[in-house]
C-alpha cells in the first residue's frame, strides 16, 4: 500500500493544480478532508480535480456528493462511525476510518479497508498535538489484521523505514506536503525512500 496524502484542512494557493499534479505523480490515494468547508465549496475542489482521478479521491465529508461524482471511496471518522447503523448502504464503496489507539483499532468491523492510527509522533500541521501513548509501542498489541493499519502524524521522509518496520502497513502525508514550500518534491523523495524500504525487505 503506497503513501497516501490528506489534504490541507484549510485553503491552499493552487490547491487542485497542486492535487492534481500529486496524482500525475502516481499518487494512488488522496483523503479530500475539509472541515469547515460548505458543501458548495467541497464540491468546487473537487469539480476541479481531474475526473479521471476520482477513483483515487477520498472523501471525507458530504458522502452524499460521492454518487453524484462517480466518487466510491469514503473515510468515517470515529464520531461518524460510531453514529452510522446502515452498513448495508456503504456496500458498494471502500471504506476507510481514523482511531488513536490499538484497542479502537482492534474492535474495528471488517469492512474498513484501512485506518489511519494517530498522532504516531508530534504533529506537524497541528502544534502541541500528540499521543499521550507512543503509539509504535503499541503495536505488539494488535490483533486486527483484516484491516490495513496506516500511520498519521508527524511522518516524515527520515521516519517512513521505522514506522514500516515496527509493522504499520502504510503511511500517511499531511504536515510534510502542505508545511513545504516543494510538495511535489517532498513527495517523490517519500516514495523513494518508501519503495527503497520494500525492495530491501524483500531482499
Amino acid at each position: 500500500m503506497a503513501p497516501i496524502i490528506i489534504s490541507n484542512p484549510t485553503p491552499v494557493l493552487n490547491e487542485a493544480a497542486i492535487i492534481n499534479q500529486l496524482l500525475d505523480e502516481g499518487l494512488e490515494l488522496f483523503h479530500l478532508r475539509k472541515p469547515d468547508y460548505t458543501k458548495g465549496e467541497y464540491r468546487s475542489l473537487i469539480q476541479h480535480i481531474r475526473n479521471e482521478y476520482y477513483d483515487r479521491l477520498v472523501l471525507h465529508q458530504f458522502h452524499e456528493l460521492a454518487q453524484e461524482s462517480g466518487i466510491n471511496r469514503l473515510h468515517f471518522s470515529g464520531k461518524k462511525r460510531n453514529e452510522t447503523t446502515n452498513w448495508e448502504a456503504y456496500l458498494s464503496f471502500h471504506l476507510s476510518t481514523s482511531v488513536h489507539s490499538m484497542e479502537e483499532f482492534n474492535a474495528l468491523p471488517r469492512q474498513f479497508s484501512y485506518a489511519f492510527l494517530s498522532p504516531v509522533f508530534p504533529s506537524i500541521s497541528k502544534e502541541g498535538y500528540h499521543s499521550d501513548k507512543d503509539l509504535m509501542k503499541e503495536l505488539h498489541k494488535r490483533t486486527n489484521f483484516n484491516t490495513r493499519l496506516v500511520a498519521l502524524g508527524g511522518i516524515m521522509q527520515e521516519k517512513i523505514q521505522p514506522v514500516m518496520e515496527n509493522g504499520f502497513d502504510a503511511v500517511a502525508l499531511l504536515g510534510t506536503i502542505w508545511k513545504s514550500d516543494h510538495p511535489i518534491k517532498n513527495y517523490s523523495e517519500c516514495r523513494i525512500n518508501y519503495n527503497t524500504y520494500h525492495k530491501e525487505a524483500r531482499l
